[in-house]
């Protein structure tokens, strides 16, 4: 529902996008700016924080399809020329200009000419709701439609990145929407506006998301996991590994030399893209392969390394540990 605020602010911009900017626009601009302003990247600068917060705020109302809307007529309504002042104005504390601008744009219509386009009550009586002002703003506020339940099943691809999907609710409309990314395995989301509708609006969709599995990757909160297969000599040795990222890209590891298996590397801001921004890092769990198949000089090479190394026991330490217990 709007707010005071909306009349004197300009969320498009905060986010430095103008106001016919698509959703990816929107999402861009504020990833970019949330990742320069985040406080951890700026460590008790006041400044930067406020304008985080600003960001933030804006970008929760533009990402919003309704709320976007209720946002644009609003200031439509006002014309950037929206007030509000203690006790004055017919509509006790309401500026003339607010309604003046806006029945001007109605195609002709007035009061009792019709339905308008936008019915003010709906779209303000929640900022009133309770304050006693004049015209019938000072009623509660109306009752919204009932909540109603979904599920969907995503792709590891669609949690990861967002995706929009098509839902088909249990009275057979079908509901398309947007799930932001990073969503996991079992969450809930609520779409707000989506569920079934009321005098005072539509209520919400509560959507249970269950994601299918990836066939090399895996997900640990917001790390992506991937196993790499080494050689026991790149192991022993260490080398150079190249190492495949969830875009479709590789990225080069180094793996130090003795590295055992079931290592872990991480390999920073190649995981999921959280809400601010920033990403989490890709975990790459080395496995030591062990050919099933020696011929020729490798088994001869094999065969003199264990000659060369029958002095040592990797499982003594484990025989006097289970003496001792």
């Amino acid at each position: 529902m709007a707010n005071q605020d909306w009349f004197d602010r300009d969320f498009y911009k905060s986010l430095g996008v103008a106001s016919d900017a698509s959703d990816s626009e929107i999402k861009k601009a504020y990833r970019k700016l949330a990742k320069d302003l985040h406080p951890d990247k700026n460590p008790g600068d006041a400044r930067a924080e406020a304008r985080f917060k600003e960001v933030s705020e804006a970008y929760s109302v533009l990402s919003d399809p309704t709320q976007r809307k209720e946002y644009d007529a609003v200031r439509a309504m006002a014309g950037g020329r929206a007030r509000f002042t203690a006790g004055s104005g017919p509509t006790g504390g309401f500026s003339d200009d607010v309604f003046s601008g806006f029945f001007s744009r109605q195609s002709g219509r007035t009061a009792g000419a019709g339905t308008s386009s936008i019915n003010i009550e709906d779209l303000l009586g929640g900022m009133f709701a309770g304050t006693g002002g004049a015209g019938g703003f000072g009623q509660a506020p109306r009752r919204t439609g009932s909540d109603v339940e979904a599920t969907t099943t995503l792709t590891f691809r669609q949690a990861v990145e967002g995706d929009t999907v098509s839902l088909r609710r249990a009275d057979g409309s079908t509901v398309t929407t947007r799930v932001p990314a990073g969503v996991k395995d079992g969450q809930k989301i609520r779409l707000r506006g989506k569920g079934n509708a009321g005098p005072g609006g539509n209520g919400d969709l509560i959507l249970t998301v269950t994601v299918e599995p990836h066939p090399l990757f895996g997900r640990s909160g917001d790390d992506l996991t991937v196993t790499v297969p080494v050689t026991f000599a790149e192991a022993a040795l260490g080398a150079q590994i190249a190492v495949p990222t969830f875009d479709g890209a590789t990225v080069t590891v180094k793996l130090p030399p003795g590295t055992p298996s079931g290592r872990v590397l991480r390999v920073k801001g190649k995981g999921v893209t959280r809400k601010d921004g920033t990403a989490g890092d890709l975990l790459v769990n080395v496995s030591v392969a062990v050919p099933q198949k020696l011929d020729g000089a490798a088994r001869e090479a094999v065969e003199a390394y264990a000659a060369a190394t029958a002095g040592d026991d990797p499982r003594a330490g484990l025989m006097a540990q289970a003496r001792s217990a």
